[in-house]
Protein backbone atom coordinates (compact mmCIF):
# COMPACT_ATOMS: atom_id res chain seq x y z
CA UNK A 1 0.00 0.00 0.00
CA UNK A 2 1.36 3.20 -0.54
CA UNK A 3 2.10 5.94 1.75
CA UNK A 4 -0.09 8.83 2.42
CA UNK A 5 1.08 12.41 3.03
CA UNK A 6 -0.21 14.25 6.37
CA UNK A 7 1.04 16.67 8.68
CA UNK A 8 1.02 16.02 12.21
CA UNK A 9 -2.55 18.33 12.65
CA UNK A 10 -3.88 15.99 10.00
CA UNK A 11 -2.84 13.03 11.40
CA UNK A 12 -4.26 14.44 14.57
CA UNK A 13 -7.38 15.27 13.08
CA UNK A 14 -8.05 11.34 11.83
CA UNK A 15 -7.62 10.07 15.24
CA UNK A 16 -9.80 12.05 16.86
CA UNK A 17 -12.70 11.63 14.09
CA UNK A 18 -11.51 8.01 14.62
CA UNK A 19 -12.25 8.47 18.60
CA UNK A 20 -15.40 9.96 18.16
CA UNK A 21 -16.73 7.46 15.62
CA UNK A 22 -15.81 4.57 17.76
CA UNK A 23 -16.71 6.34 21.28
CA UNK A 24 -19.72 7.56 20.49
CA UNK A 25 -21.49 7.60 17.06
CA UNK A 26 -20.87 3.50 16.96
CA UNK A 27 -22.72 3.38 20.47
CA UNK A 28 -25.27 5.68 18.99
CA UNK A 29 -26.26 3.50 16.69
CA UNK A 30 -25.92 0.02 18.58
CA UNK A 31 -28.58 1.53 21.00
CA UNK A 32 -30.59 2.61 18.14
CA UNK A 33 -30.69 -0.64 16.69
CA UNK A 34 -31.31 -2.27 19.78
CA UNK A 35 -34.09 0.49 20.00
CA UNK A 36 -35.73 -0.68 17.31
CA UNK A 37 -35.41 -4.18 17.73
CA UNK A 38 -37.83 -3.78 20.88
CA UNK A 39 -40.41 -1.94 18.59
CA UNK A 40 -41.02 -5.45 16.75
CA UNK A 41 -41.18 -6.61 13.51
CA UNK A 42 -38.06 -5.88 11.47
CA UNK A 43 -39.05 -6.32 8.23
CA UNK A 44 -41.64 -2.83 8.35
CA UNK A 45 -39.24 -0.52 10.64
CA UNK A 46 -37.47 2.18 8.94
CA UNK A 47 -35.73 3.22 12.49
CA UNK A 48 -33.76 -0.47 12.09
CA UNK A 49 -33.31 0.25 8.62
CA UNK A 50 -31.77 3.52 8.96
CA UNK A 51 -30.23 2.31 12.08
CA UNK A 52 -28.54 -0.03 10.30
CA UNK A 53 -27.83 1.83 7.16
CA UNK A 54 -25.55 4.47 9.71
CA UNK A 55 -23.83 1.53 11.10
CA UNK A 56 -22.67 0.00 7.85
CA UNK A 57 -21.61 3.64 6.97
CA UNK A 58 -19.81 4.41 10.48
CA UNK A 59 -18.42 0.99 9.92
CA UNK A 60 -16.70 1.55 6.86
CA UNK A 61 -15.51 5.15 7.82
CA UNK A 62 -13.56 3.77 10.68
CA UNK A 63 -12.15 1.34 8.67
CA UNK A 64 -11.04 3.82 5.93
CA UNK A 65 -9.48 5.96 8.95
CA UNK A 66 -7.45 3.15 9.92
CA UNK A 67 -6.01 2.48 6.94
CA UNK A 68 -5.41 5.82 5.93
CA UNK A 69 -3.31 6.33 9.77
CA UNK A 70 -1.54 3.14 8.93
CA UNK A 71 0.02 3.77 5.52
CA UNK A 72 0.36 7.45 6.60
CA UNK A 73 4.06 9.28 6.16
CA UNK A 74 3.45 11.83 8.70
CA UNK A 75 5.62 15.47 7.94
CA UNK A 76 6.30 18.24 10.41
CA UNK A 77 6.57 21.00 8.41
CA UNK A 78 8.81 22.66 10.95
CA UNK A 79 11.81 20.25 10.80
CA UNK A 80 11.75 20.87 6.76
CA UNK A 81 14.74 21.69 5.22
CA UNK A 82 14.30 22.20 1.29
CA UNK A 83 16.74 24.49 1.29
CA UNK A 84 13.94 26.80 -0.14
CA UNK A 85 12.17 25.03 -2.69
CA UNK A 86 8.36 24.35 -1.84
CA UNK A 87 7.30 20.70 -1.08
CA UNK A 88 4.85 18.95 0.92
CA UNK A 89 3.95 20.69 4.22
CA UNK A 90 5.40 24.02 2.86
CA UNK A 91 3.31 27.08 3.91
CA UNK A 92 3.97 29.55 0.27
CA UNK A 93 2.85 32.50 -0.66
CA UNK A 94 1.57 33.77 -4.06
CA UNK A 95 1.16 36.56 -6.24
CA UNK A 96 -1.08 36.59 -9.16
CA UNK A 97 0.56 38.33 -12.00
CA UNK A 98 -2.72 38.71 -14.18
CA UNK A 99 -4.97 40.62 -11.12
CA UNK A 100 -1.86 41.11 -8.31
CA UNK A 101 -3.79 39.03 -5.80
CA UNK A 102 -1.59 37.69 -3.10
CA UNK A 103 -2.55 34.23 -1.21
CA UNK A 104 -1.18 31.76 1.03
CA UNK A 105 -1.41 28.24 1.51
CA UNK A 106 -0.10 25.66 2.84
CA UNK A 107 0.12 22.43 1.01
CA UNK A 108 -1.16 19.45 3.06
CA UNK A 109 -2.88 15.57 2.06
CA UNK A 110 -6.17 15.45 0.79
CA UNK A 111 -8.10 14.62 3.64
CA UNK A 112 -6.50 17.91 5.12
CA UNK A 113 -6.96 20.39 2.61
CA UNK A 114 -9.52 22.99 3.23
CA UNK A 115 -9.31 26.13 0.75
CA UNK A 116 -11.04 28.64 3.34
CA UNK A 117 -8.39 27.71 5.78
CA UNK A 118 -5.58 28.26 3.14
CA UNK A 119 -4.76 24.59 3.21
CA UNK A 120 -4.50 22.97 -0.19
CA UNK A 121 -4.17 19.41 -1.08
CA UNK A 122 -0.70 17.67 -2.45
CA UNK A 123 -2.95 16.39 -5.52
CA UNK A 124 -4.51 20.17 -6.91
CA UNK A 125 -3.49 21.80 -9.87
CA UNK A 126 -1.52 24.75 -8.28
CA UNK A 127 0.06 22.45 -5.60
CA UNK A 128 1.31 20.11 -8.58
CA UNK A 129 2.32 23.00 -10.25
CA UNK A 130 4.62 24.39 -7.26
CA UNK A 131 6.06 21.58 -6.12
CA UNK A 132 10.12 21.97 -6.41
CA UNK A 133 10.07 25.79 -7.67
CA UNK A 134 11.35 27.96 -5.15
CA UNK A 135 10.84 32.16 -4.01
CA UNK A 136 10.83 33.79 -7.42
CA UNK A 137 9.75 31.55 -9.62
CA UNK A 138 6.50 31.31 -11.61
CA UNK A 139 4.52 28.75 -11.16
CA UNK A 140 1.43 27.96 -14.51
CA UNK A 141 -1.35 26.90 -13.49
CA UNK A 142 -4.21 25.54 -15.48
CA UNK A 143 -7.43 26.59 -14.19
CA UNK A 144 -10.83 26.34 -14.95
CA UNK A 145 -11.00 29.68 -16.14
CA UNK A 146 -7.73 29.22 -17.97
CA UNK A 147 -4.13 29.48 -17.17
CA UNK A 148 -3.04 31.87 -14.39
CA UNK A 149 0.31 32.56 -13.52
CA UNK A 150 1.43 32.92 -9.99
CA UNK A 151 4.71 34.06 -8.80
CA UNK A 152 6.46 32.47 -5.53
CA UNK A 153 6.95 35.38 -3.06
CA UNK A 154 8.13 33.10 -0.31
CA UNK A 155 8.09 29.35 0.96
CA UNK A 156 8.25 28.85 4.65
CA UNK A 157 8.30 25.46 6.69
CA UNK A 158 6.33 25.37 9.43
Amino acid sequence: MPTIPLTRRGADLLKTELHRLKTVERQAVIRAIADARAQGDLSENAEYDAAKDKQGFIEGRIQEIEGKLAAAQIIDPSSLDAGGKVVFGATVELEDEDGGTRVTYQIVGDDEADLKLGLISISSPIARALIGKEAGDVAEVQAPGGVRHWEILEVRYG
